[in-house]
């Protein structure tokens, strides 16, 4: 995480959810934004069969009925959904640890950032932004937990769980001390 801004940082919570990190500061500077859902716009197919694949995975010894059950509750599954979470990322791109370090920002890299191709010059606008409190970071205390990190689009139907707290990011509420 204290790499160069761009780069991927991948870790595994709970022993089985590969988390998806973009580095954010410069070399030296641990910093880096969880990527918490992705819209599928592209790759569907692939999406869905790397889903299952680390279902599979992570459910080693699986019978075959409940691998099947498994496989049609993904075929249910809208395709908005595929990621809708930070661990889902990680299983729809299949992305594991040993991604780690790869250049999310060379056009060249097998996993990277981009602009919308329908819309290179698309943002987002301010009043569409939600902030809110970061999610399943209780254990770090009070001071870090309420910290307005968490970003999403406002009503984004892709966004994992709801946004708690969330307000427009023109209001930023007073950030707690540490000391």
């Amino acid at each position: 995480m204290a790499g160069p801004p761009g780069i991927a940082y991948v870790y595994l919570v709970y022993g089985m959810y590969d988390c998806l990190n973009v580095v954010t500061e410069p070399s030296g500077r641990p910093s880096a934004v969880l990527i918490r859902a992705v819209e599928p716009l592209v790759g569907i197919e692939l999406m869905r069969a790397d889903r299952l694949a680390w279902d599979r995975r992570r459910r080693a010894g699986r019978t075959e009925t409940g691998a099947e059950a498994a496989r049609v509750r993904l075929d249910r599954l809208a395709d908005h959904r595929l990621a809708s979470g930070p661990g889902l990322v990680g299983a729809a791109f299949g992305i594991d640890t040993a991604w780690t370090g790869i250049d999310l920002c060379d056009p060249s890299s097998p996993l990277r950032l981009e602009l919308d191709p329908a819309d290179p010059a698309a943002i987002v606008p301010p009043d569409m932004l939600a902030v809110g409190p970061r999610v399943g970071v209780a254990y770090a205390g009070e001071a870090w937990a309420a910290r307005p990190w968490r970003f999403s689009i406002v009503g984004h139907r892709s966004v994992s769980g709801p946004v708690r707290g969330s307000r427009p990011t023109g209001r930023q509420p007073a950030l707690p001390t540490t000391d």
